[in-house]
């Protein structure tokens, strides 16, 4: 055979063996692109507390600063480690359930002076204690609570207005309504969540 021959019959036998009856592989959606903010439409990681994970915004604060947000009450090193990083002006703390007492929350004051502390709690204080907490903190605080019903009874009531902190409580609630919050001594809000 000739040289010439002898590449062709190569040639075509290496199409042939390319050419079989292999089927292509099924198609894959890509993998979710990650974000450092995460999907404002992905699922609820695990441990991510039940009101979300809110971005604050004041449109009357000019200041150019960063916010640092916190799922639990941050450690004495994360709280020093604010002091290195560039213009930390808010920290905002989302927190998955109330800290039962003051001893949970010692480490806030050791926040930097010039940081604003907004937290957001889910549902009523689970004891006077808990309430009475945040007001033995020495930083100031803008406190959020979030609800999802009505005040069990007065006492819930009585534990929020005692909280000197407690800037408003917003209920999340199908038809807005203040019953059940008539004795409330601060700002009620509504917020309808549609999923």
């Amino acid at each position: 055979m000739r040289p010439r021959h002898v590449f062709a019959v190569f040639v075509l036998g290496a199409l042939a063996g390319c050419a079989t009856n292999v089927p292509p592989p099924a198609a894959q959606s890509p993998p979710p692109a990650h974000s450092p903010l995460g999907s404002p439409f992905g699922a609820a990681a695990a441990g991510t507390p039940g009101i979300g994970t809110p971005l604050m915004v004041d449109r009357t604060d000019m200041r150019l600063g960063t916010t640092v947000q916190f799922s639990r009450v941050p450690t004495r090193a994360e709280l020093a480690d604010l002091n290195r990083w560039p213009n930390v002006v808010h920290v905002v703390l989302s927190l998955p359930g109330w800290p039962a007492e003051y001893a949970d929350l010692q480490e806030l004051d050791r926040l930097p002076y010039d940081c604003d502390l907004v937290v957001i709690l889910p549902g009523y204080p689970p004891s006077r204690g808990a309430a009475n907490a945040w007001n033995m903190i020495s930083i100031p605080s803008r406190i959020i609570v979030v609800v999802d019903d009505l005040p069990p009874s007065r006492v819930e009531i009585d534990d929020l207005n005692s909280m000197r902190g407690l800037e408003r409580v917003i209920a999340q609630f199908d038809e807005p309504s203040r019953t059940g919050f008539e004795r409330l001594q601060r700002p009620l809000n509504f917020r309808k969540v549609i999923p």
